[in-house]
């Protein structure tokens, strides 16, 4: 008869049961089969003991229990209800786990599946943003609307609101160092017009911060210099013509610096200036004036990079005590063959400044400079074509347009320093952005839409490395701004690759699609967290 009760909670369970109907259960059904599976182990574990102490045998247990069978078939089939319906909800959990993290896979071919197609919808989208700015004007409110659904219904951009504050942003100490090098390089540049005046040594122009300090970034692996480009102007009776040498790259090139004498004879008779290098004497010129800068800083009629590094440096030194910085700044020279470097400190705060010097060609924005290239240079007389001015002047027009000034900025510094050591230089990081800056509208970038701007770098960086073709982002570009000033024929070349040594070794292109692999998975690992 105890059983009895039993029997009822059995049957009233089976027949009240909740069945499913549809693939899934609601959390307060799942709550409610967990309840009675409970209330049955219980009420089984107390009818055991009531039998056990009923039956003091074995037999005797085993004989009443059989006496029951009724309630064993009735539990048997409850249990196995229940059984098959917690198999059925750990399944649904384990599958729906499966797509939610099936983005995040790194093992085996399912994370490469992932990666192509997710990259394949990103380059679609970036694609269909392209046509919509090429349509222009035609289309205005759906552009408007397509701004409108990225503030408000993208699905990663409070993640990447929140990323975006927490990035470390050393802006403050870079304005810092930068305001510093600035006021003190135009304290020299003061100083050097009035030592060079009455010699014939080039004449140091207004410095030129260059490099990520004056772009407002820092990578990483950036060395804590904070460089700057002195441009030379020939002195009076002198010109500079830049002559290319045949060897290395377009995107490599080095140029000779000749050194020629022109007439000033109309000058001298006008204004009273130095007598002429081609039409006075060498007995003349000798007594009255001093010599020809081809006497001093040039080889075989070229200018020389080291001797014109000597130069500066001595220049640099006497000019420091006529400046204003050196009542509180102490100074030390660095040597260097190409430069000159120069470490400033004062208390606890010290800062490295190399200063580069170079020639303008032309009226452009293309200077030749002392610093080397990746490629050995060997002969004094070469001088290395540099891009930094132009790319110094991108970086200031783009902070005057974007919605918010740093956002392309923070996109840099993630991928160099929270996603550091994926194989991919800063270099290259920095050309990726910057074709991305001329191709996603400027209105686009702005804090809600961080995610998708990083997810649009890393489409760029993959059809890139698909295709093993980076452009080079000076060189032929079409969309510089027209405050860029380039030299006619650099216009119209045609851009060199930065990626061919992937396309000429399939190893090193394997490599580097692997670590674009791991980098995707890192980035959706870092905005999922956030």
């Amino acid at each position: 008869m105890a059983l009895l009760p039993m029997i009822f909670v059995l049957v009233q369970s089976l027949i009240q049961y909740p069945q499913p109907a549809g693939d899934g259960l609601d959390e307060a059904t799942h709550r409610r089969m967990e309840e009675r599976q409970e209330l049955l182990v219980h009420e089984m574990a107390r009818l055991l003991q009531e039998l056990e102490e009923q039956d003091k045998g074995g037999g005797a247990v085993l004989s009443g229990a059989l006496q029951q069978w009724p309630f064993w078939v009735v539990a048997g089939v409850l249990l196995l209800v229940a059984l098959w319906f917690t198999c059925r909800r750990r399944s649904g959990e384990a599958s729906n786990n499966d797509v939610r993290e099936g983005e995040d896979s790194v093992d085996g071919r399912e994370e490469c599946m992932e990666v192509k197609v997710q990259e394949s919808s990103d380059a679609s989208e970036q694609r269909s943003r392209e046509k919509e700015d090429h349509d222009g004007g035609k289309r205005e409110s759906g552009s408007d609307g397509m701004e409108d659904r990225e503030k408000t219904g993208y699905a990663g951009n409070e993640q990447g609101i929140l990323l975006v504050d927490r990035i470390e942003w050393p802006v403050e100490d870079l304005e810092r160092g930068c305001s510093v090098i600035a006021e003190l390089m135009e304290s020299l540049t003061r100083v050097f017009v009035d030592s060079v005046s009455n010699s014939f040594y080039p004449v140091p122009q207004e410095a030129i911060g260059v490099g990520s300090a004056f772009e407002g970034w820092s990578p990483r692996d950036w060395d804590g210099v904070y460089r700057v480009l002195v441009p030379l102007n020939p002195p009076p009776g002198h010109a500079f013509h830049l002559e290319p040498n045949s060897a290395g790259q377009v995107a490599d090139r080095t140029f000779n610096v000749r050194v020629e004498l022109v007439c000033t004879c109309e000058k001298e008779q006008v204004e009273e200036k130095p007598l002429c290098f081609l039409h006075h004497s060498r007995e003349e010129l000798r007594q009255k004036q001093k010599r020809s800068l081809l006497e001093t800083l040039c080889t075989s009629s070229y200018l020389d990079v080291e001797k014109t590094s000597r130069w500066f440096c001595h220049l640099v030194r006497s000019s420091w005590l006529q400046v204003p910085q050196w009542h509180s700044w102490y100074v030390v020279f660095q040597p260097c063959s190409r430069s000159c470097r120069l470490e400033l400190s004062k208390g606890r705060e010290s800062l490295t400044v190399e200063m580069l010097f170079g020639v303008r060609r032309g009226d452009s924005d293309i200077f030749v400079v002392s610093q080397t290239t990746k490629a050995a240079i060997t002969a004094s007389t070469a001088w290395a074509e540099t891009y930094a001015v132009a790319e110094a002047k991108f970086f200031r027009h783009i902070a005057r347009q974007l919605p918010c000034e740093s956002l392309h900025l923070k996109c840099l510094q993630l991928f160099t320093c929270i996603l550091r050591g994926t194989g991919f230089s800063s270099s290259t990081w920095k050309t990726v952005v910057m074709h991305v800056l001329t191709t996603v509208p400027l209105s686009r970038w702005h804090r809600r839409a961080f995610a998708r701007r990083l997810w649009d770098i890393m489409a760029y960086l993959d059809r890139c490395l698909q295709l093993t073709h980076l452009r080079h982002f000076v060189l032929g570009n079409e969309r510089l701004p027209a405050e860029i000033s380039l030299p006619p024929a650099m216009r119209g070349v045609v851009p060199p690759n930065l990626f061919e040594h992937l396309a000429r070794d399939p190893a090193a292109h394997r490599e580097a699609r692997q670590a674009y692999g791991r980098l995707r998975f890192r980035l959706g690992v870092l905005l999922s967290s956030h």
